[in-house]
């Protein structure tokens, strides 16, 4: 099992910036490719960025040189987000995936707000 908690949403103005955390508990995952995806209401829920074990990351063309998906140790992911915009109003919500061993965790997700 593993537990994923959010930190970080909020509201900020556009073009400003935040910056989400993601702790993972329980069971290790350091083999997980970790996402951060995003919600809006009456919409599905999208891919914002991800990064493998090994640091390869990829990221929804819409938030290229803007947000940057990091990760400082097995058990943490951040999304740190840089000029944004109202549009992205969502719940972002964290991901670990391992195919390897068969898991998808989500955590419960955080409120941004880009007011504009």
């Amino acid at each position: 099992q593993v537990h994923l908690v959010e930190s970080g949403g909020g509201l900020v103005q556009a073009g400003g910036s935040l910056r989400l955390s993601c702790v993972a508990s329980g069971r290790s995952v350091n083999t997980a490719v970790m996402g951060w995806y995003r919600q809006a209401p009456g919409k599905q829920r999208d891919l914002v960025a991800s990064i493998s074990r090994g640091g390869s990351t990829n990221y929804a063309d819409s938030v290229k040189d803007r947000f940057t998906i990091s990760r400082d140790n097995a058990q943490t992911v951040y999304l740190q987000m840089n000029s944004m915009r109202p549009e992205e109003t969502a719940v972002y919500y964290c991901n670990a995936y391992s195919r390897e061993y068969s898991y998808n965790y989500w955590g419960q997700g955080t409120q941004v707000t880009v007011s504009s």
